[in-house]
């Protein structure tokens, strides 16, 4: 068997647009108020990007900061993987252009999309490569500007997301810390409850599809919501067991920010306090694969997390996907 390498977070950084939209704002374009919004959601404001304001300008930012966070140069990066659902272009990939921008000559380069999940999935992706020992240092990002593709008269779904990025630095760590267990799922029968319908070759962009605001994002929120509440919960228990531990030994939860009520329905389903779940979603929304990257250097930046404690990062999202891993923060 191989000697596998122990791979944990040894940097974290996050960019955030610059313009907040309250739902006080929102009450002034769509029928919704502040209310409505908070007992719903939880939400109480979220961040826009500017509309020349792409997901790799939030992508680069974050991704200094990561670097600089890990005493790590541009050179010395092996691998950059941006998960994102908002990518610049159809292709070249949103990591090519980070990669430019931040002068990783070095690196290879690759988009990955799961939705709301992507950064978990981009997260044990790039681990994989460090644990295998064929890569040193991996940048993984998780990136949106989800509000472009947004119907801003729709208010099931515009009054949800913001936009953002998070990013974080894989390396080798000592032994017994770093990911201890991850657990990835999709349930692909679920995929029309949250969608893009136009814009791909099932359903091209045309005159059409732009008339109907099918390229912007639908969701069946009940039906998701549902689904969340049930997976949330499931994937942490299960990756807490294939880590060998137990509910009590979880030092903080940070779940996917999408909505109030999941997160507490997750805590509970974990018999967890709210004191050990990180929750920012009042303030930033939902950002797709931005959220768990962006809760985790609000911890670490708020000595939420400290040396030796057990960390549940959870995401869900369009796929359907679901994606669990447990930290020994390091």
């Amino acid at each position: 068997m191989p000697d596998f390498v122990p791979v944990g977070i040894v940097g974290v950084g996050t960019c955030l647009p610059e313009r907040v939209v309250t739902n006080k704002e929102l009450e002034t374009m769509i029928e919704t108020t502040d209310e409505w919004i908070v007992n719903r959601t939880g939400i109480r404001e979220r961040r826009i990007a500017r509309s020349e304001e792409a997901t790799s300008d939030l992508a680069v930012q974050a991704a200094r900061r990561a670097l600089t966070s890990a005493g790590v140069e541009p050179d010395e990066v092996d691998l950059i993987i941006v998960a994102t659902a908002t990518p610049d272009h159809v292709f070249p990939a949103t990591a090519s252009l980070v990669q430019d921008q931040l002068g990783c000559s070095k690196a290879g380069a690759f988009d990955l999309s799961a939705g709301c999940t992507g950064f978990m999935y981009a997260l044990v992706s790039g681990s994989t490569f460090v644990s295998g020992g064929n890569l040193g240092t991996v940048l993984v990002i998780g990136a949106e500007t989800i509000s472009k593709m947004l119907n801003w008269k729709d208010r099931s779904t515009c009054i949800l997301f913001g936009d953002g990025a998070g990013a974080v630095v894989l390396r080798e760590v000592p032994r017994s810390t770093g990911l201890l267990a991850s657990y990835l799922g999709s349930d692909g029968s679920g995929g029309p409850l949250l969608q893009v319908p136009a814009g791909g070759s099932r359903m091209p962009n045309c005159h059409q599809t732009l008339d109907a605001s099918l390229h912007c994002l639908h969701m069946n929120g009940r039906e998701v919501y549902r689904f969340a509440v049930r997976v949330m919960g499931d994937a942490a228990l299960d990756v807490v067991k294939r880590a060998g531990l137990n509910k009590e030994d979880i030092d903080l939860f940070i779940p996917h920010q999408a909505n109030i009520r999941i997160i507490e329905a997750a805590a509970k389903r974990l018999g967890l306090s709210m004191d050990k779940v990180l929750v920012n979603v009042d303030r930033y929304g939902n950002t797709s694969s931005a959220s768990v990257p962006i809760a985790l250097d609000e911890a670490l930046r708020s000595g939420r997390i400290k040396s030796g404690n057990n960390v549940v990062m959870v995401g869900f999202g369009a796929g359907l996907s679901w994606g669990a891993v447990v930290m020994k923060w390091q």
